[in-house]
Order: C-alpha cells, then structure tokens, then sequence
C-alpha cells in the first residue's frame, strides 16, 4: 500500500517552477508511451485504471474502481455527495497526493505510464490540467493568468507569448469580451469569465487531458451554456472528465457516464444507455431523481 503523502512533499495547488522544466521531459507522445508499455491494449485510451482503491487513514474513498477513460470523449462522473466523484477525479492528476494519510492501491496508467511508478507528479500535472467549481484567477492581469504556465515552461519572448494568449482564449471561447481588457485585474471579471479565463490558463501550459470539478455549479444559466458548448468544441483536441451533480448536463455533454455510490464504481456505459437503460438499478434510481 503506498503513502502517497509521504512520498511527495505539499506543494501549493499550481505548478511551481523549481523542477517543472525537468519533470515535463518524462513524458511522450501518448501512442509512443501506450506502445511502449504494452497496457490498455489500444492507443485511443487516455487513462487505464486497474482495481484502485483510496483511503484517507482509515476511511475507504475509492473501492476496486477499474474503468478506461477514452481520447477525445467527455467522461462524465455522476453520483450523489460524497460518493468519491472528485477523488476520484483529482487521482487522475495526483492531486491527492497533498492530502495527508492518503494512501492508494491498484494502478493507473496515463497514456500507457503508471502515475505512481513511471511519472513524476509535475510532469503528470504539466499533461492532466485542472479546472475547480469555483473560478480561481490569480490576483494579477489577464494576460498574466494565462502566460503564467507558458512562462514556467520556460517561454520568455513576448511575440510568443502574445500568441499564446489570444489562441488559448479564442480556445476558451473569451478572447472577443476580453481582448481590449488584458492587462486589467482578472478579479475584475464575472464568474463566467472567470471560469473561462481559468479555461484558457489551463490551455496555455498545453495539456492533452481537461480534468473539470463541477465547473458550471456557480455559474448562471448563460454561462453555464457557454461552458458546455466549450466542453463539446474542446473535445476535438482534448481528452475532458468532468464531476457534475446535473444529470441533463451529463446526458447533454457527455460521450460516457460513470455512477458513483459510496466510493464504488456502479455503471460505466455510454451516457445513452446509461440514461435510458441503465443495467443496475441504482443507476436507474439516482438518474430517475429518486433518490441523492
């Protein structure tokens, strides 16, 4: 059973320079890495996960979770409160690794490398990008909340820089509102640009995995709509797994659902078949409103 805790030391909740340059360089182009490991058995899977299970000291998370996570897809994680969703979703990254007596069994395997053996956490992190339920822009400009990433890689000149901002935004579905306003406070901005700021931030440090924690449940309608529209066109490029507590955002969005009850895994299916012929009936209760 390893320590997860133990073995990495806390570090704050963004990239931090000191090591990233090195740790980026452990990873490879995802066929190239899939090929060489000889897991998952396909180049389309992003993630493989095989029996895992988490555990906060004594208190059992996740419980024998075993499910593949497709390139190019929308992956919706579904349950009711407190059922593992976002535990699970911040494994993917190895943000729990921050969460003290976190201790986790089984293998996950990211573009066919184990997350815990083969890859240094910071390179994971570099690749497997995260958007929170709440908007977290950074107390500076604009343009600085998105070069923050592209400047720890490294990238200094600004021609380059400029670029990287207006196609990370354009990406975010946000540069139009905002192009005239980048170098003003991004603290200044609504909750949906934020979000979509947050988004384009993301985006900047090139990631090939979205990871989304309820990033709508804040948001108002509108926005909320601009964000699973985002979602879908983000897609083409990007692999997305999103926690949502909405169902008819998961049935609009998503290519495949996952239920969650109780730190286990209950269906993974097509979010079709999910919704409309659920095979346990716990599925068909919660997605019913019957119960969570």
């Amino acid at each position: 059973m390893t320590s997860l805790a133990a073995a990495t030391p806390a570090v704050p909740a963004y990239l931090p320079e000191d090591g990233f340059l090195d740790a980026r360089r452990d990873l490879k182009p995802a066929a190239e890495t899939v090929k060489e490991a000889g897991v998952a058995g396909s180049a389309d899977l992003t993630f493989d996960v095989q029996n895992l299970n988490l555990f906060y000291t004594d208190t059992q998370a996740l419980k024998n979770i075993t499910m593949s996570i497709h390139q190019n897809e929308i992956t919706a994680l579904i349950g009711p409160s407190g059922c593992g969703k976002s535990t699970f979703l911040k494994t993917l990254n190895r943000m729990n690794d921050w969460v003290e007596g976190c201790r986790i069994t089984g293998q996950v395997f990211f573009e066919g490398k184990d997350i815990f053996k083969d890859l240094d956490p910071l390179a994971l992190r570099y690749r497997v990008g995260m958007v929170f339920q709440q908007p977290t822009p950074f107390p500076k400009s604009i343009f600085e909340n998105v070069v923050y990433g592209p400047r720890i890689q490294g990238i200094s000149n600004k021609s380059e820089l400029s670029g990287i901002v207006e196609q990370s935004m354009r990406q975010a579905a946000v540069w139009d509102e905002l192009k005239d306003r980048l170098h003003e406070s991004a603290l200044g901005l609504s909750g949906g640009q934020q979000q979509r700021l947050c988004i384009a931030r993301t985006l900047a440090a090139r990631p090939s995995v979205i990871l989304m924690d309820e990033p709508t449940s804040a948001l108002d309608p509108i926005s909320t709509q601009k964000i699973e529209d985002l979602a879908l066109e983000l897609k083409e490029k990007y692999t997305i797994v999103i926690v949502t507590h909405s169902m008819q955002q998961a049935r609009r969005i998503s290519d495949r659902t996952a239920f969650f009850l109780l730190g286990e895994l209950i269906e993974y299916r097509p979010t079709l078949d999910v919704f409309t012929n659920p095979e346990s009936s716990k599925t068909e209760q919660y997605v019913t409103g019957r119960f969570g």
